[in-house]
């Protein structure tokens, strides 16, 4: 394809801005960063705070640990953001708590200081709001949408120091980085290795992540399962049975609250580990170059990035639909397979995963990962022996392209209803 250095510099930035470091489940943690942001402002520990979070982000932060606490869900991570959050962190603002911020958090939560509640009447599905008051009817607030780390408006005392939530007339919008299956591909092919090894931090962390899990007890311990005589003895000893047990280790010791961080994609750890584990297994196992194991994870993560541009960050669509359909990509090239089983395979993840629903983040994840990067193993075998779901079945279409933005669009916009239905099954449980 030819790409010039201005284009490739753009994509290299998407990249890096959609690729980054995170200690915790993404959603309690921007919360957290939020409420972190709204302490500073204010100058002072806060008396109260009150936090009204869209109902994505609610899913999502209701069932997972919060690293370095022992503990699950949002009071600990918004106690542990005003106490002791330093937003500069921004993913990983959590990383400097000791267990004597965690001991001032419990007391905090135990003092009725912390008010959570849905956000109504909001299309925004990644909201936080936090407000706190301090002494002698000080506050402040901090509002993050859109992205994780995005604050679009911060004010203190009645003074405005950020407010982006209109963009004002003729305002320069950040430039858009277009993106199509092609693009990616040729990308991460021909850029200039230096470019894009950075990408080669992706593998550090989320095998850090991994071997993790096999110190420790972490959620249900699927990783561990896999690789113990029994899970061996079932499963087999094989690239694929390591491919599983690897990439369910980092999520089991990531969603449990582990106090490590992984290499994030699109705003989620688990996309990031779904996109880079099964790549790094596969590429260790099939004694492919160090080149090669670069291009394959730039393949893996951008092709993810490409998916969840149409996608939105939040959705009823589970994102490891998205990034398992990236792993896929890069195992088909590590395979020795060109541009077009490339997109055979992506097809094939798409008319196998669309429609496994997003219940929140929690432990269980580790389970529709594992489920995610077995269908990728399977689709990328099938593209390498030039077999393709064809356009006469289901939602596949002949042009790659088009069937990514089916899925898309059943994730985003159909999927709409079953996420309002998960979300009030999971707050009205009789438990």
């Amino acid at each position: 394809m030819g790409f010039e250095k201005e284009e490739r510099e753009r994509i290299i930035r998407l990249v890096k801005q959609q690729v980054v470091p995170a200690i915790g489940c993404t959603e309690p943690i921007c919360v957290a960063l939020c409420a972190a942001r709204a302490a500073e402002v204010l100058g002072e520990t806060p008396e109260k705070v009150s936090v009204a979070l869209s109902a994505n982000i609610l899913k999502n932060a209701m069932g997972v640990g919060i690293p370095g606490t022992g503990m699950v869900g949002l009071p600990i991570a918004v106690a542990l953001g005003v106490l002791a959050g330093k937003s500069a962190y921004e993913l990983e603002v959590l990383k400097d708590i000791t267990p004597a911020d965690v001991e001032k958090g419990k007391q905090y939560i135990a003092e009725r200081r912390i008010k959570i509640a849905l956000k109504e009447n909001i299309s925004e599905k990644l909201y936080a709001e936090v407000n706190v008051k301090g002494a002698e009817g000080r506050e402040a607030t901090a509002i993050i949408a859109g992205k994780h780390t995005h604050f679009v408006f911060v004010a203190c005392n009645g003074k405005v120091l950020v407010d982006e939530r209109v963009p004002a007339e003729g305002e320069a919008q950040e430039e858009e980085c277009v993106l199509d299956l092609r693009k990616v591909y040729d990308f991460a092919m021909e850029a200039p290795l230096e470019e894009i090894e950075f990408i080669r931090e992706a593998r550090t962390l989320n095998e850090r992540a991994s071997a993790q899990a096999l110190k420790g007890c972490y959620g249900h311990e699927l990783g561990k399962t896999l690789s113990r005589p029994l899970g061996r003895g079932i499963m087999g000893d094989n690239i694929f049975s390591h491919i599983l047990s690897a990439t369910s280790c980092a999520c089991d010791a990531r969603m449990a609250g582990a106090m490590i961080p992984v290499m994030s994609n699109s705003g989620s750890g688990n996309q990031g580990i779904c996109a880079t584990m099964p790549v790094v297994i596969f590429a260790e196992e099939n004694h492919n170059t160090d080149e090669e194991l670069i291009r394959a994870l730039m393949l893996s993560h951008l092709t993810a990035i490409y998916i969840k541009q149409s996608l939105g960050v939040l959705s009823a669509l589970c994102g490891c639909v998205v990034a398992s359909t990236g792993s896929s990509c890069g195992i088909t090239y590590l395979m020795g397979g060109k541009y077009e089983q490339v997109s055979y395979a992506v097809k094939n993840m798409i008319a196998n995963l669309t429609g496994m629903i997003c219940d929140g983040a929690k432990p269980s994840c580790a389970l529709k990962l594992t489920s995610g990067v077995s269908t990728a193993v399977l689709s990328a075998m099938l593209a390498m022996q030039q077999k393709c779901v064809s356009s006469v079945e289901g939602i596949i279409d002949d042009d790659v392209d088009q069937s990514i933005h089916n899925l898309t669009s059943i994730g985003a916009e159909a999927m709409n209803e079953t996420d309002r239905k998960v979300l009030e099954i999971m707050t009205h449980k009789s438990s």
